[in-house]
């Protein structure tokens, strides 16, 4: 196995971590008889030679180790050595590609012949391994194909017909896409395959790849299909009992199995099937449901998951799957009811036909509303954040009875504006909470924006003293004074004419790395644009200003109106600007300013195509300039007609960005306009 391992340099390779001099070690301990030492060489091969992933000089030199090992039986756990090795050879991305990348697929497509023996080892769990390398790495498709259907012949195990099942899906995509022949008998069989007699899971993958490849060979009845399928599966795995993990050593590897799915094979078969319905939005809703309403609380717990993927990307279809999600909300299962809690967290108003449960969870389970974390400031637990962020003013007694207690969680700014109007009973509590905050204190940050965001979102001017308490006592050197000053400064900008008692306060800071939101607030305050103008002129065309700040600057001026004139040369020039945002920004501040649509309106439409997330920033401008903004009335229209988000983000933010976007849409081609000329 290990025949001139000793005459490679490993000194002279690096892996993840700097010198390879340690591979030796952790090739040898995957051949170790004590099981901890191979789960902790696997767990090091992972973690150095093929970190995230990428792929070094020293995988290269571990090839042909690697497959000397799949193939001795007297070496346990060759399946993990197989995936691997699978892995290596199927990089495409990472800082790992190109040429170490195409020369890791080499060495590894040259060893294929190792991968046709071992789609008959002994091992459930190699051959299971080895079924989709032999489509990866074996030349000849007529051979693939050949070995694909005498191995499904004479298999008797479940897993193992998966794998085949789904080697065949990617034998058929791939050939199909080619125009090769063989691609048709694929299809063939997986549809054979789709039906009885066979069993329910590897139905249920034969029709997940038939899904991707060949969807007109799906029967009609798909959804009452897979569902039966699935409840049948499920029968068969309550007979035959749950999966245990085995007890030893808490390695990277079994911390990343925990972490999986209980059922995972469950879930990666119908996240195949959903993958491949794509935009057959009413059959996924409909699969959904069936899922959620599965005896099963696995399935019910997989749909929990694959349903985040549908909300993140489509815009319809949501209710009833989030009603049966809020269902799962009184389930003991932590796992189960962790992934409601997790997923309903995302969907901000969305999940408002969840927000009874959601709020038994908050009313009855005090324990649920604060989430108290080994680092970092606290944060509000995932029931009460769900629940606020759909604005249920049922959110407002439960945050109040945070707030009178000791700790204020760091992110309780940002759901207070979500609440709207109900919120302002927090006012009160909000500004007392404010006054306290030792303007000395180092970790002044996490207790005193929390409360500036949310009192700001109230426009809550009676807060007035607190935020000058805090802006004119802390100390210059204090950490977090530029995060804390930069949301006094956006509270007393919500203040308007109120705070004028801050108007030396913020020229004072005109001159500072706050010097565009301070003028922002000036201009809110006094409406005097001779004393912001130079101020703005000069970060807008500041080439060190960097683009956010440059784009800041122009956004302020587009809202000054005729007063921003004199910016107009500078703006003309960051419309051709190499960052999107801040090209934006200059062309929308030029439409408002100076009415230049000619000039502006091609730059507006590049960047909608292009650049998705500036749309919202688009939208706003057509909506405040009014009738003015009809020429940009054709791309609003079509976004709303648009069944797919403009933006697929995971942790809710795409959702938020999109439903804002929506909104903004609606505003612009009903709402009056609202030219922002003060």
């Amino acid at each position: 196995m290990f025949r001139g391992i000793d005459e490679v340099d490993w000194a002279s390779l690096r892996h993840a971590h700097g010198s390879a001099e340690d591979v030796p070690g952790l090739l040898r301990g995957l051949a170790s008889a004590d099981p901890a030492e191979r789960e902790t060489a696997l767990d090091g091969m992972y973690g150095a030679v093929h970190h995230q992933g990428d792929v070094y000089d020293s995988t290269l030199a571990c090839v042909p180790f690697l497959l000397a090992l799949a193939v001795r039986e007297e070496v346990r756990d060759r399946a993990g050595v197989v995936e691997l090795l699978v892995s290596i050879g199927g990089i495409e991305g990472g800082s790992g590609a190109g040429e170490l990348a195409a020369r890791a697929r080499a060495a590894v497509r040259a060893g294929a012949e190792v991968f046709v023996r071992l789609s008959g080892d002994a091992d459930a769990g190699v051959r299971r391994a080895a079924a989709g390398a032999l489509v990866r790495f074996l030349d000849r498709p007529a051979r693939v194909l050949a070995l694909l259907r005498e191995r499904i012949g004479v298999e008797r195990d479940d897993g193992v017909l998966i794998a085949l099942a789904e080697a065949l899906g990617v034998f058929a995509q791939r050939y199909r896409t080619a125009g090769d022949a063989h691609a048709d008998e694929a299809v063939r069989l997986l549809a054979e395959l789709s039906g009885p007699p066979y069993g329910p899971g590897l139905r249920l993958a034969a029709l997940g790849r038939l899904a991707a490849c060949a969807p007109e060979r799906l029967p009609a009845d798909l959804v009452p299909v897979v569902v039966r399928l699935l409840r049948d599966r499920s029968g068969q795995r309550a007979r035959s009992g749950p999966a245990s993990d085995c007890p030893g050593t808490d390695t990277l590897a079994r911390r990343l199995r925990r972490l999986r799915p209980s059922d995972e094979e469950g879930s990666q078969l119908l996240r195949t099937l959903h993958s491949a319905l794509g935009g057959r939005v009413a059959d996924r809703v409909a699969l959904l449901c069936g899922q959620l309403t599965s005896p099963d609380p696995l399935d019910r717990c997989n749909a929990v998951w694959m349903s985040a993927g549908l909300f993140r990307e489509w815009r319809a279809g949501h209710e009833e799957p989030v009603t049966l999600i809020g269902n799962q909300l009184g389930e003991e299962e932590d796992r189960l009811h962790d992934a409601a809690v997790a997923v309903l967290v995302e969907l901000f108003e969305l999940a408002r036909p969840a927000a009874d449960p959601l709020h038994t969870l908050v009313a009855y389970r005090p324990e649920l509303r604060i989430r108290h974390r080994e680092r970092g400031a606290p944060t509000l637990g995932g029931p009460l954040k769900a629940l606020a962020r759909t604005g249920d003013a049922r959110a407002t007694p439960v945050l109040a009875e945070v707030l009178a207690g000791p700790v204020v969680p760091h992110d309780l700014g940002l759901v207070v504006p979500l609440l709207g109007r109900a919120a302002a009973p927090l006012a009160p509590a909000l500004r007392r909470r404010l006054a306290q905050v030792p303007p000395d204190e180092p970790g002044i940050r996490d207790r005193a924006v929390p409360l500036l965001s949310a009192l700001t979102a109230l426009d809550d001017a009676e807060s007035l003293p607190a935020v000058l308490r805090l802006l004119r006592g802390m100390p210059e050197e204090l950490p977090g004074r530029d995060a804390v000053t930069g949301a006094a400064v956006r509270a007393l900008g919500a203040f308007g004419g109120a705070a004028r008692e801050a108007i030396p306060d913020l020229r004072g800071l005109l001159e500072t790395g706050c010097a565009v939101a301070a003028a922002d607030a000036l201009w809110s305050v006094t409406g005097d644009a001779d004393a912001v103008l130079p101020v703005l002129l000069r970060e807008s065309g500041d080439p060190a200003s960097g683009p956010h700040r440059r784009a800041a600057a122009a956004d302020v001026l587009g809202r000054l109106g005729p007063a921003a004139r004199p910016g107009l040369p500078g703006l003309r020039r960051m419309t051709g600007s190499g960052d999107a945002s801040e090209r934006v920004a200059a062309a929308c501040a030029l439409w408002r300013t100076a009415d230049e649509s000619d000039e502006v309106l091609p730059v507006l439409r590049s960047a909608w195509a292009e650049h998705p997330r500036t749309r919202t920033t688009i939208a706003g401008c057509v909506a405040d300039l009014g009738p003015a903004g009809a020429p940009l009335h054709d791309l609003l229209r079509a976004e709303l007609a648009s069944p797919r988000r403009h933006v697929v983000a995971p942790g809710g933010h795409g959702i938020h960005a999109d439903l804002r976007l929506l909104r903004v849409c609606r505003e612009a081609l009903t709402g009056p306009g609202r030219r922002t000329t003060r």
